[in-house]
């Protein structure tokens, strides 16, 4: 039980780094909303992706830190800490690379397949994305906690599907290259490191044993 104690550390540190970098993260984009709210929205304008314009490219790494009202930045704050701390908890440094796959696929996603005459602007593609990458890793991880988180969160926020559906007035395609871009990073970034396959003595084939195994690496 004493090896198990440094792992059980190790997590919590990085929980509580994952906690300041989602707080951090919401700092930066209320703060980018304060400043684009006083100029009318025009950093939205200036700054978010039109479909097909070159001059926009930029706007694939700025967007998801701009909002176009109080009521767009509102709506996607809550679950955009609740996904990427679910994200980042288990290694902020895996995180970045996995929120920089979303934000370049998400924002490609939207520049190819949207109508040119929008702009679009909002972290929502990137929510998405991290919505995406905790449904399926677990299952890439083999993660026995992480599985149940992902089932958890799929059945609790389970009309943030109908988001990835075509409507009118929405970016969708966002959300939808977003979430695929979460899939992808949970396979492309899994871990490697997890050892030889089970075996007939493995306590991977008893559920009950794998679960006690998580929660005594986890301190519990």
């Amino acid at each position: 039980m004493e090896a198990k104690g440094p792992t059980a550390e190790i997590m919590i540190a990085e929980a509580r780094k994952a906690l300041w970098v989602m707080v951090g993260f919401l700092a930066v984009i209320w703060t980018a909303q304060i400043a684009n709210w006083a100029s009318g929205y025009a950093l939205s304008y200036h700054y978010g992706v039109q479909a097909w314009n070159p001059g926009s490219l930029p706007g694939i790494v700025s967007s998801p830190f701009l909002h176009w009202s109080w009521e767009h930045i509102q709506a996607n704050s809550g679950p955009l800490f609740i996904f990427g701390f679910l994200s980042a908890y288990r290694g902020v440094t895996k995180f970045l690379s996995v929120t920089g796959l979303i934000i370049l696929v998400s924002g490609l996603g939207a520049w190819f397949t949207s109508a040119p005459d929008g702009i679009g602007a909002g972290a929502s593609g990137v929510v998405f994305g991290y919505f995406g990458y905790v449904l399926v890793r677990g299952a890439f991880d083999r993660h026995l906690i992480d599985i149940v988180v992902g089932l958890v969160m799929a059945l609790c926020f389970s009309y943030q599907f109908t988001g990835l559906l075509p409507q009118e007035g929405i970016g969708w395609q966002a959300h939808l290259f977003g979430f695929l871009a979460g899939v992808l990073g949970g396979w492309v970034f899994r871990d490697r490191g997890r050892g030889p396959r089970p075996t007939a003595a493995s306590p991977r084939q008893n559920p009950r044993a794998a679960l006690l195994k998580e929660l005594d690496d986890l301190g519990l």
